[in-house]
């Protein structure tokens, strides 16, 4: 026994866990799509110049030298501002960023990656420290909440000035009323916000610890221990057991099957759930006993850590658009309040310390920017958050990021996956096609007959001697000629199809078998309930079901025999001489067998129609019905057989062997050899499949095209996959035109496809990944004009970074808001770099619903998740900012008209509580009721999907919005403060309790102004407000004085009880409303809305 077998990375499923790092897949997939692709990226392309086909995109061409191709569609998409105003509209923030990234670059070097040497079995062997083999998806420790979430408040303008203006008031001579004034409110909101946080956090961490706690056996010199997925070290031996996760990176060492074969999935990877058949390595699989693992001092030589199909760009901090607008209209706030205070400063003449004259101005303004404006969003954010978790009709939906629930309503791009999300990757025989007749779905049992009447004649013919896999032809001459014909058609269709596969049966073994037996094939059970089909294609697993289904059942196959049992029970046994596996290049699988009872030799051929019409004889039907079950969105194959004698199959078989001896030009010379078989092969039978879609698939992508939003279809599937699934759920409508983009390889390839893809008008894109990666190279913002003006595309052979690509070049040349859904995780890297994620709980596992923003449990869901709440969460959410944002500037105008008529006096209106309790209880739950508002029911909204479309316009929060709101405030602060002065001229020791009362009565008034459907809970805020506004006069009549307490008199309850003083109060207030309503009753009746339409 030498001392070291040096074990090369095989990536597959079962022993030794090698690193936890993403970027160590790579070592094990080898130089693969991913490293390829970046590769590629530092070649230089042969075509150098191509002015003389110039690639016409608009009005006008261009033509450049070849490096400006790499800057020239960034130079295209945006404008940089310069100047102040770079400065202003976020500047400082790429400031500070940057200066934060040097210094984290310049104290955390990155890591120099390096080869790696792992031991089996002995993780204390490893020279160097590697990171422990968990999941973590938190975004803060002990150390870092606080600091973060300081952080993230502070970096949006609103927070951050009113931080500075709570901090003034320790300054003596700018210090304008109490400090709770304005620490209370602050303090109120970054305590709900730390509270969200904390949740949202301690919801993470369970999440976690739940996959980190999933136990597994490892291999220890002294037998088995369980261990968590957490504790597994580089260099443990993990036994895999039968439909376990793959808990890390693994080297395939042992199974318990004689041949050391198994059968994997890849979700993870490449989001197939196909059974894809791996070896172990073969000095491993010969040892006697598990055991002897220890005893061989193996290790495994890894390469360094590559580019990772799994890697992301992208953190867990999302932001949404709503909240980045509000934050540009906070800064026009902020604008207007230094702008009001200059003029103030000005009408005053700039007498005595005018510099702090302007500061107490800017503090005796500053509720034109309202403190509560984020927290009234965050709470109304929570609140969507638990209505769309609580609604029936989506049960199992997870709000898991709960800062961006309006980001639903404003979607135009939909980037999904295919496997797992459009479809159930569950494949069910539809169709049988034999030229002249065909059978589908109700005539299966007719098959059935065929099959056994065929075998049973074969049997009474065959006598006592061994059954032929071919019945006599004459034996069946009683019978009606066309019978015959069709029975015997059909019986040979039925064996091409059970013989030309590369499915194997497994079956179980028996319940109770315990111990450590290394191979138990004594201890499985062979009954037909017990048999499950594994294979590289969910396509040839239901293709073998169909056939067992009527009556020709696989029961057994190795790699050199296979085992088929007819209806009657006998056994007909076949060799495998050769076997030609699907390519997607060649998109055919061909199998010679040899019938052990008769010595006949078969070559069976099955592929797709376009590689298989070339290669049957000559018929007149293939192409029509294979475009009839396209169009039906059935899945073809062609399958066609040759019959060999055995000289013919001895001169193949040399001339193959010699091909694959070949140094030179191997493959080319197989290929050759195979296709000099492939001549006027007959014909047997067309198949149709279908991949079963999810439940409602269909009117789902109608009702998201009707709602203006285009759906994009990513997918690590082949071309003709993709395409059909496209098409059978109506992604593709029928009536569309559909452009294969070819295969390109070059610029100058890429151009004339560019070119001959632009002539094209309204159709359908399908690409590869591959080609896709070439125009992306050269003509990015041309193939991104052409490609966003597709009604739907579908990328084929799409890698994990590819499609977060795809998302990252939509946001940046459209600016328009995207959603990408998928299911496995392959899927995390698009959604973590979409504006919002959503994760389906399927197949390929949890991490794509963990990852993701928000999970359902259905593709179906996502209409009702983006109709309804969606489209409601945005809704309400800019009428909730816009009201609050009012709120502030109403009282701020009043301010304003109370210093100017007291000489521009810099002396606050109100005082104390009364400014905190206008925003709290006075106002705070109407206000906030508003997140219970709709313009329409649920089922309108679903019934008529157009009205999602006027959302992604903008118009329900825009500047247009803001200056009417604006308007508005300053036309009812302006009633409210002037009329309390002229009604009440004689009273005018009482103008703070006249003018707040009507205050109140106006905001409470606005609100149902806005509402436009009544909530239970809506009334009983207004009646509450309204109540602990009544009541708290008994105790906050020192308040009610002009200026400072000093300066005026306390509040008269005989004088507030007068009829004079109610009427008073009731006109000024009604003076604010009126016009107000009756500007929105003219403006419903001259030009209603769309929702208006409806609910009419």
């Amino acid at each position: 026994m030498v001392d070291q077998i040096p074990l090369y990375r095989v990536r597959s499923v079962a022993a030794a866990a090698a690193n936890r790092k993403r970027a160590a897949y790579y070592s094990a997939a080898g130089p693969g799509s991913g490293a390829d692709w970046h590769s590629r990226y530092q070649l230089e392309d042969e075509s150098a110049h191509l002015d003389e086909m110039p690639l016409m995109m608009s009005e006008e061409g261009f033509e450049n030298e070849e490096s400006d191709y790499h800057t020239l569609p960034r130079a295209r998409i945006t404008q940089r501002k310069r100047g102040l105003e770079w400065f202003v509209c976020d500047g400082w923030k790429f400031l500070c960023t940057s200066c934060c990234d040097w210094l984290i670059n310049i104290c955390q070097r990155k890591k120099e990656l390096k080869a790696r040497t792992v031991w089996l079995g002995c993780p204390e062997k490893c020279e160097e420290k590697h990171p422990k083999n968990s999941i973590k998806n938190q975004k803060y420790n002990v150390f870092t909440f606080i600091p973060g979430v300081l952080y993230e408040q502070f970096k949006f303008f609103l927070n951050l000035y009113f931080l500075i203006i709570s901090c003034s008031q320790f300054v003596p001579a700018l210090k304008i009323g109490y400090l709770y004034t304005y620490w209370a409110p602050l303090g109120f909101v970054l305590a709900v916000t730390m509270m969200r946080e904390a949740i949202d956090e301690f919801r993470r961490f369970q999440r976690d610890k739940e996959v980190n706690s999933q136990l597994y056996s490892k291999l220890t010199v002294r037998g088995k221990v369980q261990v968590k997925s957490s504790d597994i070290q580089v260099g443990d031996l993990i036994i895999v057991e039968k439909n376990q996760r793959i808990p890390s990176d693994m080297v395939f060492l042992r199974t318990s099957e004689k041949a050391g074969s198994c059968f994997i999935r890849t979700d993870q990877l490449d989001g197939e759930t196909d059974w894809k058949l791996k070896v172990a390595v073969s000095c491993t699989q010969r040892l006697p006993a598990l055991g002897d693992l220890f005893s061989i001092s193996a290790y495994v030589y890894a390469q360094k850590p590559q580019l990772d199909i799994h890697s992301f760009e992208g953190t867990f901090t999302r932001v949404g658009l709503l909240d980045l607008e509000l934050n540009r209209l906070t800064k026009a706030l902020f604008l207007a309040l230094v702008a009001l205070s200059v003029v103030m400063v000005t009408l005053q003449g700039f007498v005595g310390p005018w510099y702090r004259n302007l500061f107490r101005f800017l503090l005796l303004f500053s509720y034109i920017i309202p403190i509560s404006l984020r927290v009234n969003l965050d709470m109304g954010k929570a609140v969507y958050g638990w209505m769309m978790m609580k609604d029936e009709n989506i049960p199992g939906t997870v709000v898991r990021t709960s800062t961006i629930p309006e980001e639903l309503g404003r979607l135009v791009y939909l980037l999904t996956d295919k496997t797992g999300t459009l479809t159930q990757n569950e494949m069910v025989f539809k169709r049988l096609h034999l030229g002249t007749v065909s059978y589908g779905a109700d005539t299966m049992d007719e098959i059935q007959s065929h099959i056994r009447d065929s075998y049973s004649q074969m049997h009474s013919q065959a006598g006592g001697n061994s059954a032929s896999s071919t019945p006599p032809r004459k034996a069946q001459s009683s019978a009606p000629k066309v019978r015959k014909s069709v029975s015997s058609r059909i019986h040979e269709a039925v064996k091409a199809i059970v013989l030309c596969h590369n499915v194997t049966p497994v079956y179980e073994s028996r319940a109770g078998v315990s111990g450590e037996t290394e191979f138990a094939e004594a201890d499985q059970d062979f009954s037909d309930e017990n048999r499950t089909y594994q294979a590289s294609s969910p396509d040839e697993v239901a293709l073998v079901q169909w056939t067992e289904s009527v009556g020709l059942t696989l029961v057994s196959r190795d790699l050199t025999s296979m085992q088929l049992k007819t209806p009657g029970g006998q056994v007909l046994s076949f060799c495998i001489l050769q076997l030609f596996p699907f390519t997607s290049e060649s998109k055919r699988m061909g199998i010679i067998v040899r019938d052990e009872s008769t010595a006949e030799i078969t070559f069976y051929m099955k592929g797709a129609d376009v590689a298989m019409s070339t290669i049957v004889q000559y018929n007149d039907w293939l192409e029509e019905e294979c475009g009839n079950m396209a169009r039906e969105g059935l899945r073809t194959l062609v399958v066609a057989k040759k019959s060999l004698t055995e000289e013919q199959y001895q001169d193949f078989e040399s001339r193959y062997t010699q091909a694959k001896l070949s140094m030179h030009d191997r493959t080319l010379k197989v290929a050759a050899v195979i296709e000099s078989l492939e001549r006027e092969m007959e014909l047997l039978c067309l198949t149709g499949v279908e991949d079963q879609l999810q439940a409602d698939v269909r009117p789902t992508l109608e009702m998201l095209r009707n709602a203006g939003i285009k759906v994009w279809m990513l997918t690590g599937d082949k071309l003709e996959t993709a395409t059909c699934v496209a098409q059978s759920s109506r992604l593709v409508p029928r009536t569309q035109d559909t452009h294969i983009f070819r295969r390109v390889t070059s610029r100058g390839e890429a151009h004339l496809e560019l070119n001959a893809f632009r002539r094209k008008h309204d159709c359908a894109l399908v690409i590869s990944g591959e080609s896709l990666e070439v125009c992306l190279k050269y003509y990015e913002h041309e193939f991104m004009e052409l490609a966003c003006q597709c009604p739907a595309v579908v990328c084929c052979r799409c890698s994990p970074t590819q499609k977060a690509c795809i998302v990252t070049l939509l946001q940046q040349h459209t600016g328009r808001r995207t959603c990408a859904i998928g299911d496995g995780g392959n899927d995390v890297s698009m959604i973590q770099a979409a504006d919002c994620g959503i994760g389906i709980e399927g197949k390929e596992g949890r991490q794509a619903s963990l990852a993701a923003d928000f999970s359902v449990t259905q593709f179906r869901h996502i209409g009702r998740l983006l109709m309804v709440h969606g489209r409601n969460s945005y809704k309400r959410s800019a009428a909730l900012g816009q009201f609050v944002m009012h709120r502030g500037l109403i009282i701020s105008t009043m301010q304003a008209v109370f210093s100017s008529v007291f000489y521009f006096a810099s002396v606050p209106l109100y005082q104390g509580f009364l400014m905190v309790g206008y925003a709290t209880i006075y106002t705070m739950f109407p206000v906030f009721s508003l997140v219970l508002d709709q313009d329409v029911k649920p089922e309108m909204a679903m019934l008529y999907p157009e009205l999602y479309k006027d959302l992604t316009k903008g118009r329900s929060l825009s500047f247009k919005t803001f200056l009417i709101w604006v308007l508005i405030s300053i036309y009812q602060g302006g009633i409210l403060m002037y009329g309390a002065l002229v009604l009440f001229e004689s009273e005018f020791v009482h103008v703070v309790a006249i003018s707040f009362t009507a205050l109140v009565l106006t905001e409470l008034l606005m609100v149902a102004l806005t509402i436009r459907t009544w909530h239970w809970l809506m009334v009983v805020a207004e009646f509450l407000s309204l109540g602990c506004y009544v009541s708290s006069l008994a105790f906050l009549n020192e308040y009610f004085g002009i200026g400072r307490v000093s300066f005026g008199a306390f509040i008269d309850f005989t004088f507030i009880t007068t009829v004079t003083f109610l009427w008073k109060v009731s006109a000024i207030t009604v003076v604010s409303c009126l016009p107000l309503y009756v500007l929105k009753y003219l403006r419903r009746k001259l030009s209603p809305p769309s929702y208006c339409k409806l609910t009419s």
